[in-house]
């Protein structure tokens, strides 16, 4: 099962490698890293998505929590979280299939950034599964190049 965990952690060179070594050093694999500073300078905020079971992700939240530059770190798998993902896409299209590559792009919501004569390049942002829909549904288009952000997620607010 892919976990969510969000880890605070202090602003400071050297501290994403020591959070990917703690991964590597169990033997387990990082799906998707996202990093950025948080509202606060000396913190950043680091998505990590992992697949384990809950015994595997109690563990990597313990091994975390021992690491001096780790404020705090939460499993935000099974919480209302909203969460989205940005990729940027290529796709072949010809005279006959561009309106059907842009009619695709119009139903999930994307948006054309850049337009080639035999290419377009296209932005969408969302949740995972409709990236990978997105990407099932243009690939019998032909899909050059595929670049992802990986997930970020933040819990809903309180209604």
């Amino acid at each position: 099962m892919l976990h969510t965990l969000a880890v605070l952690v202090e602003n400071n060179p050297g501290v994403l490698i020591r959070v990917a070594g703690l991964f590597t050093r169990r033997g387990y694999n990082i799906d998707s890293l996202t990093v950025c500073q948080t509202e606060d300078p000396e913190l950043s905020r680091m998505t990590i998505v992992v697949n384990g079971d809950d015994q595997i992700i109690e563990q990597v939240r313990n091994q975390l929590s021992k690491l001096v530059v780790v404020q705090s770190v939460a499993d935000l798998s099974g919480q209302s979280v909203v969460d989205r993902e940005l990729a940027l896409i290529r796709v072949q299209v010809s005279p006959e299939t561009r309106s059907a590559v842009l009619q695709t792009v119009d139903i999930f919501r994307g948006r054309v950034v850049d337009m080639g004569r035999t290419n377009i390049t296209v932005e969408l942002t969302g949740d995972i599964p409709k990236i990978d829909a997105f990407v099932h549904a243009i690939q019998p288009y032909g899909l050059l190049e595929l670049v992802r952000t990986g997930k970020v997620a933040i819990l809903r607010s309180e209604a």
